[in-house]
């Protein structure tokens, strides 16, 4: 099976250099994003399975990112994990309005970091395996249907 791919988004290189540190430990793939326009191009480039997206970003917000990568249907089944300072109830409601998986707080403690990621990674796999599959007996069903006369 091929590595999980992570993008972590935020224009903080010390966020970003502190999440790499901690995801070390997992066999993934990674690349970084320094703001909301970069994170949406590496989306389309990179095909992460998960994304760790910062709020607070130049260009376009977190919350803009999540809207529009969970609207598209090529890039809906992509796993958004919030990871931000804001962590008042109106910021968390924002974030799952706009479409994440999961919300984090800073500072992020890295086994409940460790934790979720493997959680949401486990999940996006078996999401994945489903449609697989899906389609797979779509492709049989279609297979088998009587060829009219």
């Amino acid at each position: 099976m091929a590595k999980s791919r992570i993008l972590i988004a935020d224009d903080n290189a010390a966020n970003v250099e502190l999440l790499e540190v901690f995801l070390s430990e997992l066999d993934c793939e990674i690349a970084v994003a320094v703001d909301g326009l970069d994170t949406l191009q590496k989306v389309a480039t990179f095909k992460p399975d998960l994304i760790l997206l910062d709020i607070m970003m130049p260009k376009l917000s977190g919350f803009e990112v999540c809207r529009r990568i969970k609207e598209n249907p090529q890039t809906r089944n992509i796993m958004v994990l919030m990871v931000t300072a804001l962590n008042e109830l109106g910021d968390i409601e924002r974030a799952v309005a706009a479409g994440c998986d999961d919300f984090l707080s800073k500072p992020v403690n890295k086994l409940e970091l460790l934790k979720r990621v493997e959680n949401m990674l486990k999940l996006r796999h078996v999401t994945d395996e489903l449609e697989r599959l899906r389609r797979y007996i779509d492709s049989m069903e279609q297979a088998n249907r009587p060829v009219p006369r």
